[in-house]
């Protein structure tokens, strides 16, 4: 999430016409379009942050400028030639990191969370837990983990929650 991909395409010369197709998992299809003989472009149903990355003249690359996981989905470039039609297709996963808290709950039991994540985090502790996570799924997309430390300790002095995630690793403490 907010980065900007960039997709190539088959680098072929002389192409007579060059078209994204883009397919995303949720929402309408869109389509860019290049055409060499009248050095025109056109483009349907596309949001501003869907572009060529130069002139498509000269490089038909793709730019997904500040992605979003609406923007998740299949983009298939088309190039059309005298020798044929030739074709490259990306599946776009979008990862949202999630935000990591740890706090103590009126008990004086830790309690980590990792908000907003796509996929979901992993939380695990330092010192073993029988703590099952707790998932809360929202409108888009992202999912929220919760988990408590339940082991039977009388030594809770400084515990440390771990999430794993693709988009990176973390870990945090608390002492309740």
């Amino acid at each position: 999430v907010g980065s900007s991909p960039v997709l190539t395409c088959p680098p072929k010369t002389n192409a007579t016409m060059v078209t994204w197709k883009v397919k995303p998992k949720v929402g309408g299809h869109c389509t860019l379009g290049y055409r060499a003989d009248q050095n025109k472009t056109d483009r349907t149903n596309c949001s501003e942050s869907i572009n060529w990355k130069f002139r498509p003249d000269q490089d038909h690359t793709l730019e997904i400028r500040q992605v979003e996981i609406a923007h998740e989905g299949d983009y298939i470039c088309e190039l059309v030639k005298a020798e044929g039609n030739f074709h490259k297709t990306y599946q776009l996963t979008v990862l949202a990191p999630p935000r990591l808290t740890v706090s103590c709950d009126d008990h004086g039991v830790p309690v980590c969370q990792a908000a907003a994540g796509k996929p979901p985090a992993q939380i695990s502790w330092v010192l073993e837990s029988t703590s099952t996570p707790r998932e809360e799924a929202h409108d888009n997309g992202t999912v929220t983990v919760l988990s408590k430390f339940t082991a039977r300790s009388t030594n809770r002095t400084n515990m440390t929650c771990i999430l794993s995630h693709p988009a990176g690793n973390q870990s945090k403490s608390i002492a309740c």
